[in-house]
């Protein structure tokens, strides 16, 4: 492992010496187990490939090879359709340090002996003496019996084998990282407007063309560990090795991420090891009979708030599983990054509960950090940039934990973004709150810039998180049941529904342009998808009404989401053009409380923003730094967009010498009420 340069992380941020000697030591033992595995496991790469060696593994001459992890079982057996479930016909040997091993010979006939598709077990002697039935936690392929079969709830271990010329083979290249990163958040399951769960090759059909259409370079993909409870959007997930079986086949999947590397788009994968589900016999809950394992024995293995099981982090063979996890959805079916859920909770011993996260830097080095935690994430992040130095890694992280987006080699954890999760907070609250007459500029301004200096932000007006029942939509909390009735273009004009349009389309760009070094969306909420997401449950009479995505109202030409879904199409395209994410932080010349105007630079555009709700300003003066000829490239004002076509785009605005607002020109432009504009240099 190269040396640590701590010097950069320090000059950067001088505030970070005062805890010097905590970097220091984290660091060291990131190294330390890296030297460790390098020297005793065949380095890196083969410790983070332990799939290979563990699960089922099928052999040239037709045999199979069963190895699990069980350090507190007293036996493993292997069952399943191949001998008639005969529970324990087939025993495990015992090996080294908690491993077992089985081999099951060819049939007599020479065939394979567990069939492609055929059923398995793993049956677990506990140290009680009872036999209690398990998934393998390195199952690839889990499905749920059909509900009228009356097997149970349970899911069922099926073996993913299929013959060599029925395989999925990957044609198209990945894409390299974007510069300009532009996030679209997705799915699968309410990818449909059908009244059911979505599928992999609906998605890949339907979904992925809509994506590009709309500018976005990058998608994440929810819910694909797999998860036994839909309604936990996948992040209960019981076996960490499975693509998610009610979406489709893993092949189906495949081929999804095939044809969005084929139409340039980077895939994200939305993974969580920051906990795991509770469930036992589909889970890794209890996998060998005890409460440990994989997990913390007693308290600090369980998340009081989630009621779910919590990793320990320091455990070889726990380290080894879900390193390999990762390199798994890399290597086997092509992802290009992850967004690491959960990381808030994975950084604190008391998981966040109840934490505000003052900013104040004794919080991120004392005693309430879970710095096993930390140590694991460090090498996961170090190990995948190593092997592939395209991948993007990104925290959900909320408390703002210093050096977390900066290098290993410099003593932070390595992730290249953390998720702005202030700025969705925000403006939910406004609007709950406040009528937008009253919200204060300056607020805002500080909301969408307070972020730590190089460390990249992903900035996002709404997620799932704000799309869930109990919440709305940002497009519902602006019209709410208006869009019920004048959201057609055929009908009377509405009040709300043009303040509505137009602070949606305010929002979105304002965050866009001024929130981070990457932007997000969630699957729908470009068009300003109505009310709010509920799976299917018994609280609901188990249905889907609210659980899937109505692409017909942005198809219909005479609905107005066209509108939202126009401007955030040319909003992403306008970036593309002049990459203002992947520019330094933007420069804020103008926070007008009394105007309700904000105005800054970033990536040599000039931004105005007039929040009024009523005044329009003429000759409004605006200062920018650069001078010369300044023409405007976007306006949320547009018809297109719903708007009402009062800013003239051939109008060149010429800049006077005179500094204002600390530029050293400015010029003056025409900026009507409730309306956002895009200017850039022209001569």
């Amino acid at each position: 492992m190269e040396p640590t340069n701590f010097d950069t992380l320090f000059n950067m941020d001088g505030y970070l010496r005062l805890h010097e000697h905590e970097i220091r030591r984290r660091n060291n033992v990131v190294r330390e187990w890296v030297e460790r595995i390098e020297k005793h496991d065949g380095g890196l790469t083969d410790f983070s490939q332990a799939y290979k060696y563990y699960g089922l593994h099928f052999q040239q001459d037709n045999s199979v090879i069963a190895r699990e992890w069980a350090p507190g079982a007293v036996q493993l057996y292997l069952t399943g359709d191949f001998n008639n479930w005969q529970w324990e016909a087939n025993p495990f040997t015992k090996l080294d340090f908690g491993k077992w091993e089985i081999k099951i010979p060819a049939r007599n006939d020479g065939q394979c002996a567990i069939n492609h598709l055929s059923e398995v077990k793993v049956i677990v002697r506990t140290q009680s003496g009872q036999l209690v039935s398990r998934l393998s936690p390195w199952a690839k392929y889990v499905v749920q019996p059909p509900k009228e079969a009356n097997q149970g709830t349970n899911y069922k271990q099926i073996v993913w084998n299929p013959p060599p010329h029925d395989r999925f083979h990957f044609k198209s290249r990945r894409p390299n990282r974007p510069k300009s990163l532009k996030i679209y958040e997705c799915h699968i399951g309410i990818a449909t407007e059908r009244h059911e769960v979505g599928s992999y090759d609906n998605f890949r059909e339907n979904v992925l063309p809509r994506i590009v259409r709309q500018g976005y370079n990058a998608i994440q993909l929810m819910a694909i560990m797999e998860h036994a409870y839909y309604a936990s959007f996948g992040y209960q997930v019981t076996s960490f090795y499975a693509a998610s079986s009610r979406f489709g086949t893993p092949d189906a999947l495949k081929k999804l991420i095939d044809e969005a590397h084929r139409l340039g788009l980077f895939v994200l994968l939305d993974v969580v090891h920051s906990h795991a589900s509770k469930n036992v016999e589909d889970g890794l809950n209890q996998f060998d009979g005890t409460n440990s394992c994989f997990f913390h024995d007693g308290a600090r293995g369980e998340h009081s708030l989630w009621d779910s099981r919590l990793f320990n982090y320091t455990e070889y063979e726990v380290l080894r599983f879900l390193l390999s996890n990762l390199r798994w959805w890399h290597d086997e079916y092509q992802f290009d990054g992850y967004r690491f859920d959960g990381v808030t909770s994975m950084l604190y011993h008391s998981r966040g509960i109840g934490e505000g996260f003052s900013g104040d830097y004794n919080e991120y080095f004392g005693l309430n950090v879970d710095t096993d935690a930390i140590i694991y994430m460090a090498i996961s992040n170090y190990l995948l940039h190593k092997i592939d130095n395209q991948i993007i890694t990104i925290a959900e992280d909320v408390s703002g934990m210093p050096a977390l987006c900066r290098p290993v080699t410099e003593g932070g954890v390595g992730f290249d973004y953390r998720l702005a999760m202030a700025i969705p907070d925000k403006w939910i609250k406004l609007l709950k709150e406040s009528s937008d007459d009253d919200w204060d500029m300056a607020n805002i301004v500080h909301t969408l810039t307070n972020r730590r200096w190089r460390e990249g932000t992903v900035s996002y007006a709404e997620s799932h998180d704000q799309a869930l029942v109990g919440d709305k939509t940002l497009a519902f909390w602006l019209m709410d049941k208006e869009m019920y009735t004048h959201m057609s273009t055929m009908s009377d004009p509405s009040l709300i529904i043009d303040r509505g349009i137009a602070l949606h389309k305010m929002i979105r760009f304002l965050t866009h342009a001024l929130g981070g070094e990457a932007y997000l969306n969630f699957i729908g909420n470009e068009f300003g998808h109505p009310e709010w997401l509920d799976f299917p449950r018994v609280g609901n009479n188990e249905s889907y009404h609210y659980a899937r995505r109505q692409w017909s109202l942005v198809d219909n030409d005479l609905l107005k989401y066209k509108y939202l879904n126009n401007f955030d199409r040319v909003m992403n395209t306008t970036d593309e053009k002049y990459q203002w994410l992947s520019a330094d932080p933007a420069y804020v010349s103008l926070k007008h409380e009394g105007d309700k105007v904000i105005a800054f630079e970033r990536a040599g555009l000039l931004f105005v923003f007039n929040f009024h709700p009523n005044k329009s300003y003429t000759d409004y003066r605006v200062g920018v730094e650069v001078s010369g000829q300044y023409q405007v490239v976007l306006s949320t004002d547009d018809a297109e967009f719903g708007g009402f076509d009062r800013i003239d785009k051939n109008i060149k605005h010429f800049t006077d010498p005179l500094g204002y607002c600390g530029r050293r020109n400015f010029v003056q432009i025409y900026i009507p009420s409730r309306t956002a504009v895009a200017l850039a240099k022209v001569d």
